[in-house]
C-alpha cells in the first residue's frame, strides 16, 4: 500500500499549488484528481477559458465597431465561432499540460480517480479500472466547488446552462437570459453580447455585483447598460420551463422573460459529496463548507482543507495562497494568508477590481475615512488608447492615512489592483502611494492621482 507524507485531494489551483510547494519542501507528495486534466474548474471550465473568450470577443467587437475613429477601416468582419472556441480549448490544453509537467518536475505522484476517506490517514481512490488504497501522514482536502442552482431550475447544459455550458454554445444565442448579476453572470453575458446576443440579466437584489462597493457597481451598471445589456433587478426567479420556442423564465410577481438560452450564475457550493467525511468526524457548516482552524486543520487531526471547500472568497488565487500557507505551516512552522487583502476582479470591459474595505463596510463599522477619486478620462494614456470610462477610488483611515480599500473600474483594472494590494499588505498610507514615482504616460498614474486626491491635491483633475 503506497504511503506518502502528504496526499492532496483535488488538483485545482489550491490543490496543485499546495502539492508542488510541499514537494519543494522535500516531501513525498501525492495528488488525487478525478478529472483527466489537472487544473480544476478554474483551468478547465472557469477562469482560463472564460478569459480566452472575453479577450477574443473583445477583439471581435473592436474590429467590428471600434477602430474607425482611429483611422483603421475594416470591412466584412466575420465571426468564426468554432475557431474562437478552438482557441479557447487550445489555451486550456496547453496550461493543463503545463501542470502535468510541473508535477513530473517536482516528483508529485498523480492518482486518477475519486477519493474517499476510509479512516484518518487512509483514503481509497476509485477509478474505472478498480480501487487503490493510499495512506499518508497528512491529507489536504482541496476539492473546490461546483455550480449552484435554484429551485425549479434544472440545468441541462443545453438550453439551461451553467458557466460550463455557456463556454461552449455551438451558435450565438439570439436572446441569452442570465440569472445572477455577479462576476460570472456579467462576464459570460458580456461575451455573448459582444458576439451578437440580446442579453437580459435578472438579479434578485436591487443592484448588480453584490458585495462590491456600491459606487463602483452603479457605475458598472450604467456602462453595461450603455453597451447593450438589459438589467431587471429585484427579480425572484421561480422557475424555468423549456418549450418549442426556447426558454421561459418565471419571475415572482412580474412578467416572465422569453429567450432561447438561460445561464444560471447564482453562486457555487462546496464539493464534499462522496468524500465520506462523516467517517472521520470532519465537521462542516449548515451550507456544507468544511470548518477549519487558523492553520487550515479540520476537526480531525492530520486532515486539512483549503479553497472553495472551506468558503470565504471563492477565488482561485485565494485557494493558492491558502494551499501554500497550509503546507508551509505544516512543514516549516509558519504560513500566513491575509484574508482582508484578497483582490477580486471582474473581467468585463472595462474591468472592475477591488481590494480591502468598501465604503459601505467602513460606514457599517463606524470607521472614519477619507476618500480620493480620479477618473480615467483625465489620464493621458487612457485618452490616447480610447479607454476613458471609470475611475480609481482609494479609501484611507482618517487618522492614520493607512489605505483601507481600493476600488477600480476602468481599463486594465485587474493589473492596476496588484500595486494597491501590495501597498496595503505592507501597511502603506495613501501618502506612500502618492510619493512613489509612476511612469508617464501610464494607466498606473490614475492610482497615484487617486492617492493624491485623498489629501485633496490631485494634479490633473
Amino acid at each position: 500500500m503506497p504511503h506518502h507524507d502528504l496526499i492532496v485531494i483535488g488538483a485545482g489551483p489550491g490543490g496543485y499549488v499546495a502539492a508542488i510547494r510541499a514537494a519543494q519542501l522535500g516531501k513525498n507528495v501525492a495528488c488525487i484528481e478525478k478529472e483527466p486534466m489537472l487544473g480544476g474548474t478554474c483551468l478547465r471550465v472557469g477562469c482560463i477559458p472564460s478569459k480566452a473568450l472575453l479577450e477574443s470577443s473583445h477583439l471581435y467587437e473592436q474590429a467590428s465597431h471600434g477602430w474607425k475613429d482611429r483611422g483603421i477601416a475594416v470591412s466584412k468582419v466575420q465571426l468564426d465561432l468554432q475557431t474562437m472556441l478552438d482557441h479557447k480549448q487550445q489555451v486550456v490544453n496547453t496550461l493543463g499540460g503545463g501542470i502535468e509537467g510541473l508535477f513530473k518536475k517536482h516528483k508529485v505522484t498523480r492518482y486518477a480517480g475519486h477519493a474517499s476517506f476510509e479512516e484518518p490517514g487512509r483514503v481509497i481512490v476509485k477509478a474505472s479500472d478498480g480501487e487503490q488504497e493510499l495512506t499518508a501522514d497528512h491529507i489536504l482536502i482541496a476539492t473546490g466547488s461546483s455550480v449552484a442552482s435554484l429551485p425549479g431550475v434544472d440545468i441541462d447544459e443545453d438550453r439551461i446552462v451553467s458557466s460550463t455550458g455557456a463556454l461552449s454554445f455551438a451558435e450565438v444565442p439570439k436572446h441569452l437570459i442570465v440569472i445572477g448579476a455577479g462576476y460570472i453572470g456579467l462576464e459570460m453575458g458580456t461575451v455573448w453580447r459582444r458576439l451578437g446576443s440580446q442579453v437580459t440579466v435578472l438579479e434578485y437584489l436591487d443592484r448588480i455585483l453584490p458585495g462590491m462597493d456600491s459606487q463602483v457597481a452603479k457605475e458598472a451598471q450604467k456602462i453595461f447598460t450603455k453597451q447593450g445589456l438589459e438589467f431587471r433587478l429585484g427579480c425572484r426567479v421561480e422557475g424555468v420551463s423549456i418549450n418549442r420556442k426556447g426558454c421561459e423564465v418565471m419571475i415572482d410577481g412580474q412578467e416572465s422573460v422569453q429567450g432561447d438560452r438561460v445561464l444560471v450564475a447564482v453562486g457555487r457550493r462546496p464539493n464534499t459529496t462522496g468524500l465520506n467525511l462523516e467517517s472521520i468526524n470532519v465537521e462542516a457548516t449548515d451550507r456544507g463548507f468544511v470548518t477549519v482552524d487558523d492553520h487550515f486543520e479540520t476537526s480531525q487531526s492530520g486532515v486539512f482543507a483549503i479553497g472553495d471547500v472551506i468558503g470565504g472568497a471563492m477565488l482561485a488565487h485565494k485557494a493558492e495562497e491558502e494551499g501554500i500557507a497550509c503546507v508551509e505551516q505544516l512543514y516549516t512552522g509558519y504560513g500566513h494568508v491575509n484574508h482582508d487583502n484578497i483582490p477580486g476582479v471582474c473581467y468585463t470591459e472595462p474591468e472592475i477590481a477591488t481590494v480591502g474595505k468598501s465604503e459601505e463596510a467602513l460606514k457599517e463599522e463606524g470607521r472614519s475615512y477619507r476618500k480620493g477619486q480620479f477618473p480615467f478620462l483625465a489620464n493621458g494614456r487612457a485618452r490616447a488608447s480610447g479607454h476613458m470610462e471609470g475611475f480609481v477610488k482609494i479609501l484611507a483611515d482618517e487618522q492614520t492615512d493607512r489605505v483601507l480599500g481600493v476600488h477600480i473600474i476602468g481599463a486594465h483594472a485587474g493589473e492596476l489592483i496588484a500595486e494597491c494590494a501590495s501597498a496595503m499588505e505592507f501597511g502603506a498610507s495613501s501618502e506612500d502611494i502618492a510619493r512613489c514615482c509612476h511612469a508617464h504616460p501610464t494607466l498606473a498614474e490614475t492610482v497615484k492621482e487617486a492617492a493624491l486626491a485623498v489629501d485633496g491635491r490631485a494634479i490633473h483633475f
